[in-house]
């Protein structure tokens, strides 16, 4: 494979993912009700109003979930996907089934990502700007909140110390790991299409 088509395919997977991302924040934006009049979540409804409008002509909404975001999502991954393996030169149609499905690992592994990294600027604003109201700050708080609600119910108070983004922190690597992991093995998830876990 030449190195044009190297840096093709990086650039390709770079801002596709990138654009994959913005569309996944929407769904999860949603998801756990963060504010919509934040500057943040403005600029992600904005920037993929064009394709999920759209989209919510055919798919509609259910209890309050933007199912028309997740499909988008499903579709960029999949054909970022055949992009990826077009360009270095595979025949994908005989197995776009398979595509659908590792397109589906490929974005609960981001879903799960974009928790991870939001707990971890949590942790990390919680040390440095305990209550900022910057715009930001209160979109990751907002992201983490259900995550972390069913594990301070459970822990102990520890006068004023949290310790739930521990046990959220080990619950996502679990899952991760031998749940994502283990679907994208025994799925036959080829290593050219690693960097979408």
């Amino acid at each position: 494979m030449s190195g044009l088509i190297e840096a093709l395919i990086y650039i390709i997977q770079t801002l596709g993912s990138l654009y994959l991302l913005i569309v996944l924040l929407r769904f999860i934006l949603q998801l756990v009700r963060a504010d919509f009049y934040n500057p943040l979540s403005q600029f992600i409804v904005k920037a993929t109003q064009p394709l999920v409008t759209p989209l919510r002509r055919i798919i509609p909404g259910f209890a309050g979930l933007d199912l028309a975001s997740l499909v988008l999502a499903i579709l960029v991954q999949l054909l970022l996907m055949v992009i990826t393996l077009t360009l270095m030169g595979y025949n994908v149609g005989g197995f776009i089934l398979q595509l659908l499905v590792w397109s589906l690992i490929g974005v609960t592994s981001l879903f799960l990502k974009v928790f991870f990294f939001a707990l971890i600027i949590s942790v990390i604003l919680s040390w440095v700007a305990p209550g900022s109201y910057n715009p930001g700050a209160q979109l990751v708080n907002q992201i983490c909140e259900p995550l972390l609600a069913p594990f301070r119910k459970l822990l102990p108070n520890l006068g004023g110390l949290d310790i739930s983004p521990i046990f959220a922190f080990i619950t996502i690597n679990l899952i991760d790991r031998f749940v994502i992991g283990g679907l994208a093995a025994s799925t036959g998830l080829p290593p050219m299409l690693s960097p979408f876990l």
